[in-house]
């Protein structure tokens, strides 16, 4: 069975994270932040990325 990718919208990530996606806009241009796709013109993330990225940036207290 293949497993098929899930991907979400610059949208969804802003909301996500509470940042402006001028932030995200910026963190592209800099390469920052997790990897990302262009889909017909439309930036996605694929969400085992956003996880990923998330998980190598946990800081405990």
């Amino acid at each position: 069975m293949t497993s098929v990718e899930t991907y979400i919208t610059q949208r969804d990530l802003e909301a996500r994270w509470k940042v402006s996606g001028r932030t995200l806009e910026r963190w592209r241009a800099e390469r920052y932040g997790p990897a990302w796709v262009t889909l017909g013109g439309s930036i996605r993330y694929s969400l085992t990325d956003v996880l990923a990225w998330e998980a190598a940036h946990r800081r405990e207290p």
